[in-house]
């Protein structure tokens, strides 16, 4: 199938097809004319890739372990587990630094209010 194809029936832009080409998420034969033909499993490859991206996973992650993936349960892809283990403690970081970030907004808006006069209404 071509590259607009492929887009139509997975809802992912051809640019973002060419992309995971050009990071080697994705392998397509070339025809004479150069054009990208797709093999039919490229659908399956693609919703795959759009997965683990909405796991916010790279597409550097993604290619360390995509072709085990494809080829076999995630269960039995070696290189999986650690990746989601690194990238659960990126979001618990993120969540900390967040939590503290919203903690001092309290506080600064706290304060702001315990300085004004009796009476004086928010804007």
């Amino acid at each position: 199938m071509k590259i607009g194809e492929l887009a139509a029936r997975t809802g992912v832009s051809i640019r973002s097809l060419r992309y995971y080409e050009e990071q080697g998420l994705l392998s397509p034969l070339r025809s004479d004319n150069g054009y990208r033909e797709f093999s039919p499993l490229a659908e399956e490859q693609v919703r795959t890739i759009q997965l683990y991206l909405q796991l916010g996973l790279s597409t550097d992650q993604i290619a360390g372990f995509l072709h085990c993936v494809l080829k076999n349960r995630e269960a039995f892809c070696n290189e999986v587990l650690p990746i989601y283990r690194e990238k659960l403690a990126e979001i618990d970081s993120q969540i900390q630094l967040l939590q503290n970030i919203k903690l001092n907004l309290e506080d600064r808006i706290r304060s702001i209010l315990d300085e004004r006069p009796e009476g004086q209404v928010e804007e």
